[in-house]
């Protein structure tokens, strides 16, 4: 990945384009104008529109696994503080990236098979993340049920809150976590 800052400030751009309009319908010559370049300059940066989606995913995803390893390096060894800062840490990176995360959520689809395979140790990496501290919290007793399934529930919850939480209204990313945590963690009798 090409890290100048003005390709990242390209992908950035094209990252609010894709989730404003959709990948599909997205041209290049509108991601040129919203980057405030020609046509023909866009490919001076890119090799053509899959690139860039590419390129928006690929941020998004380090940025997810640098915030959340480094999130992890400071937290509490016990199950249940990884699994909130697991959480927090999603929320983090939802709300901080957000449409480089509503790209990856929803336009992966989008990728041909090539940028598939070159990003999926990408993804396998976070989601490795997350069924290290899932796996804890299951021997610790803390949470039952199949790894996988909690896992795929977790996520879809986090993932779904960049279409229905406001950052300005009454509850914090904390707040979000520590609900999430709640919910998935019986009661102690």
């Amino acid at each position: 990945m090409n890290a100048s800052p003005r390709r990242k400030e390209l992908t950035r751009l094209a990252a609010q384009l894709f989730v404003q309009e959709g990948f599909d319908k997205t041209t290049v010559r509108m991601l040129a104008q919203e980057m405030g370049i020609k046509s023909g300059s866009l490919f001076h940066h890119f090799k053509d529109k899959q690139e860039i989606l590419a390129a928006v995913i690929e941020e998004g995803t380090h940025n997810a696994l640098r915030i959340a390893r480094r999130a992890l390096e400071s937290s509490p060894a016990d199950p249940e503080a990884r699994l909130r800062t697991m959480a927090r840490a999603h929320l983090e990176t939802l709300f901080t990236d957000r449409n480089a995360h509503v790209v990856a959520l929803f336009e992966w689809r989008r990728l041909d098979d090539e940028a598939k395979a070159h990003l999926s140790h990408l993804r396998d990496a976070y989601e490795a993340l997350w069924v290290d501290v899932i796996d804890a919290a299951l021997e610790a007793g803390l949470i039952h049920g199949d790894r996988f399934l909690v896992s795929r529930f977790v996520l879809g919850a986090l993932n779904w809150t960049v279409r229905w939480y406001d950052p300005a209204g009454p509850r914090t990313p904390d707040d979000l976590a520590d609900e999430l945590v709640a919910m998935i963690i019986p009661m102690k009798r």
